[in-house]
């Protein structure tokens, strides 16, 4: 198959977002989606595209964050367990990016600015399990976010378990890991007809963001913690100004 120069390009793109996304345990769908955007890519391809290339990054992040004992199923568990039918139904559901974008822009600035704060978070050294009820109900709220955006959640779940303490900053990698795999898989069979749009370079898309997982996480697993959370906050600064419209 022949790719244009403007492929290749975006590829590269791609393969960069996912270094950066997955060395926090993220599958980097805003970053595809946003650069889908900037080059020019037809809207309707644009979330099965970024779910498909998420579900090829966060497998990778799930694999070697869970080798590398940086994973706590009991972490995760009462999150999917509210995340999994709402990602469903919001992947069926077509909302104005008028109205969640804004809100959810000026959440991920927030979140993303608190974690570059010179402050230390208690997440760093202290952390506790998420009681259940609690979880299962944040969960709810990210899966139906993470449908309706084409993203699998992880920028709204990493940042809530280090305000919360409720995991340190390398197992938390791992666990939104597994989750933003789960909750792309549910966001796409809320919506099977989504996938006959899925574009002819998609090959191509996804060998750059394997190439570009396999990096990311290598780095995420070396990193020390206060660096992972410094990452993490740059990556959610991306995510809002991409909500925000500037890029």
């Amino acid at each position: 198959m022949d790719f244009s120069q403007t492929d290749y390009l975006l590829a590269l793109a791609m393969l960069v977002g996912a270094t950066l996304y997955s060395s926090v345990g993220h599958g980097g769908s805003s970053a595809y989606i946003a650069l889908m955007a900037l080059f020019g890519v037809q809207q309707p391809v644009m979330k099965p595209t970024a779910l498909v290339l998420n579900l090829i990054v966060s497998s990778l992040g799930t694999v070697r964050y869970f080798r590398a004992g940086q994973f706590r199923w009991r972490t995760l568990w009462p999150f999917l367990i509210g995340s999994l039918p709402f990602a469903f139904i919001g992947g069926g559901l077509k909302v104005p990016g008028e109205y969640y974008r804004p809100l959810v822009g000026a959440v991920l600035l927030y979140a993303g600015l608190r974690l570059l704060w010179p402050r230390p978070m208690k997440a760093q050294t202290e952390w506790r399990d998420p009681p259940v009820w609690i979880a299962v109900l944040c969960g709810a709220g990210i899966g139906l976010l993470s449908g309706l955006t084409g993203t699998g959640g992880g920028i709204f779940l990493s940042p809530l378990l280090m305000f919360m303490a409720w995991s340190l900053p390398k197992p938390a990698s791992g666990v939104a890991a597994l989750f933003i795999l789960a909750n792309s898989a549910s966001g796409l069979l809320g919506n099977l007809a989504q996938v006959q749009a899925l574009p002819p370079q998609l090959p191509l898309y996804a060998g750059a963001v394997l190439l570009g997982g396999i990096a990311g996480t290598t780095l995420g697993i070396k990193l020390t913690s206060p660096k992972v959370i410094k990452v993490m906050g740059a990556v959610l600064l991306v995510a809002s100004a991409k909500l925000f419209g500037v890029y």
